[in-house]
């Protein structure tokens, strides 16, 4: 097993002189401190809520602790106080829905310097798991300047690897139409879309698809399983979000969690309730600090992402960090009883299991019943898929809670328009449906 390529791209744009966690540190603390001065001096957001906090008082990493959280709703509030170049240096906007019921929107900007940085991580990157004998179809945007699709081109165009940009899936038969004719190995894609293109075109998948990239939202564990034993697939994970410059961290030969842009972006996992750091191998939320960014530097970005830090070192022999699985959103919840909560990623990993199962959703309605529709063409498995749900819900809450399940071809569209949405379970109580 080979060392995560990253290693190599972290040592040398770091100008590390040894191998080891203490040397990258001290660039992190001076790059930490670069960007705390930058953006006081550039942006109006930090100038006015860092100005009784110095370069000086930061003298090691655990003094970052110090600087006061950025929240996903300071950007909502003005995201133009956070520019730190002139708007006509700004070469690409992402503008992203909140998931409550606001219609807020976070807009995050991107220099080109920004946008060469992501480019140069996701070739890297992808040298975890491709090499020039394999042929890759992005399953994501890529139309426009910027997107990930069009950075993830331009990376693999860098290292000669052929790259097809698809687009977020509509039809899966043009879909497996378009990986024959343009003889695919790999996929770049969402979960979910992945999952449905599988399970309606397994032919494609046993014959073609040697390799996976799953990112934008929660991977379910039952999916890693399905196409590794079910396909012959070899799985990789990603995990990144917009506001880290879409790349964050990805996994290694190993495939045991990400190797993260340790040279672009420094992570903590806190307490989400204190926000004090918790140990390895205990469950956080993920932070972030971009190190390199110059048009929309953030600090101590709460991202609202579940996951951990691993405490023994990776198989593949790196000194890097590895972060577990980010198991989702924090607020990708429900409240099913006192201080009890039920999590997507849990009726993922019960309904998924099922191969019978295309997809599903799953909402609260206003009298407090769990309703939950499949697309599947087999009614069969509906008492099996029920028994399943009771027991996990039995587990969580001690007792019955109402639910109904749907099993139709018909409940959710033939035509896929999840698009790039986050999936997540709705809660009408209140509300009505």
């Amino acid at each position: 097993m080979r060392v995560t390529p990253l290693e190599d791209w972290i040592v040398g744009k770091s100008d590390i002189k040894e191998r080891n966690s203490k040397m990258l540190e001290e660039y992190q603390l001076n790059k930490v401190r670069e960007t705390l001065y930058y953006v006081k001096k550039n942006g109006r957001f930090y100038g006015q809520r860092l100005s009784n906090i110095t370069e000086d008082k930061i003298n090691t990493l655990d003094d970052i602790k110090n600087i006061p959280f950025t929240h996903p709703y300071h950007i909502r509030q003005n995201s133009l106080d956070f520019l730190c170049l002139p708007q006509k240096e700004i070469v690409r906007i992402v503008s992203i829905k909140s998931s409550g019921t606001s219609g807020e929107e976070k807009r995050i900007y991107f220099s080109e310097q920004d946008l060469n940085l992501t480019v140069d991580f996701f070739k890297v990157g992808m040298s975890c798991l491709i090499d020039q004998n394999d042929r890759v179809m992005v399953l994501l945007p890529g139309n426009t300047y910027g997107s990930i699709g069009d950075l993830l081109k331009r990376a693999l165009e860098m290292s000669k690897v052929p790259c097809f940009i698809h687009g977020v899936m509509v039809d899966p038969e043009q879909t497996a139409k378009k990986i024959i004719e343009n003889d695919i190995t790999c996929l770049v894609g969402i979960p979910m879309q992945v999952s449905h293109l599988s399970k309606l075109k397994g032919d494609v998948f046993k014959s073609r698809i040697k390799k996976v990239l799953l990112s934008t939202d929660y991977v379910p564990d039952v999916l890693i399983h399905e196409l590794t034993h079910q396909y012959g697939c070899k799985i990789f994970t990603h995990y990144g979000m917009t506001e880290m410059g879409y790349g964050g961290g990805v996994e290694c030969e190993a495939l045991d969690g990400y190797h993260m842009r340790e040279a672009d972006l420094y992570f903590e996992i806190v307490n989400p309730d204190t926000g004090e750091a918790v140990q390895d191998g205990q469950l956080g939320e993920v932070v972030f600090t971009t190190l390199t960014r110059n048009a929309m530097p953030l600090i101590r970005y709460r991202t609202g992402d579940m996951a951990s830090f691993s405490s023994p070192p990776c198989d593949c022999g790196t000194f890097l960090k590895t972060m577990k699985k980010v198991l989702g959103r924090m607020d990708n919840k429900v409240t099913i009883g006192e201080n009890k909560f039920l999590f997507l990623r849990e009726l993922d990993e019960t309904i998924l299991k099922f191969k019978e199962v295309l997809d599903y959703k799953a909402c609260i309605t206003d009298e407090n019943l769990l309703k939950i529709e499949i697309r599947s063409e087999s009614k069969s498995i509906k008492k099996d898929i029920e028994q399943s749900i009771q027991t996990l819900l039995d587990e969580k809450l001690g007792c019955k809670m109402n639910f109904t399940l749907i099993v139709s071809p018909h409940s959710i569209p033939e035509k896929i328009i999840n698009s790039m949405v986050k999936r997540k379970i709705i809660d009408y109580r209140g509300a009505g449906i």
